[in-house]
């Protein structure tokens, strides 16, 4: 089986699109260029260096939901070559995600990295466990220095992902990157 992004992304109506517009032979290549769901050492690297990701997913009445999730540097955890896992901080309590993770068990995330332009799409099969009965998971996932109540876990198991491009990406940087001069202003 194909484990490519086009698998979840090229839809029927998303190649008609393309074919009308012209790309449907480009991306038909990009389909046939094989797997990509087991993390490289650049996508590890990629996710470990995040303080924040962007997280969707789609209820049980289809409409899809995106949600900001941001803690320390790393919070978001590379378990092994196909598994992310996260320590779920209370937030404001809607549990909009939860739910709809637990309904469907979809879940995407866009990493974003705005000085460098780069992002990263994530295809994942997704799961809610209690962080009382998951211990060696909960050690893994929990940062002692980050001061956050931790309601729950979150894994992701990766399906598949997809690097995009630069454009139309305007640099964004941190107070911490402007005070270590590495941004010329």
């Amino acid at each position: 089986m194909n484990r490519n992004f086009t698998k979840f992304a090229f839809t029927k109506s998303v190649k008609d699109v393309q074919e009308r517009h012209g790309s449907r032979s480009a991306y038909a290549r990009m389909e046939a260029s094989g797997d990509r769901y087991v993390l490289t050492g650049k996508e590890k690297e990629f996710i470990s260096s995040r303080d924040s990701f962007y997280l969707a997913t789609v209820g049980e009445n289809g409409w899809p939901y995106a949600q900001f999730r941001g803690g320390p540097i790393g919070f978001l955890k590379v378990i092994d070559d196909t598994t992310l896992a996260m320590a779920d901080y209370r937030g404001n309590l809607q549990y909009i995600s939860v739910g709809n993770i637990n309904a469907t068990r979809k879940a995407s995330l866009f990493l974003m990295d705005y000085p460098s332009r780069t992002r990263l799409k994530i295809w994942a099969e997704s799961e809610i466990l209690d962080a009382g009965e998951n211990e060696e998971l909960l050690k893994k996932v929990t940062d002692p220095d980050y001061d956050a109540v931790i309601e729950r876990l979150i894994v992701f198991n990766v399906q598949a992902y997809d690097w995009n491009c630069q454009q139309h990406i305007t640099p964004r940087y941190t107070v911490a990157e402007i005070r270590q001069g590495r941004i010329e202003l």
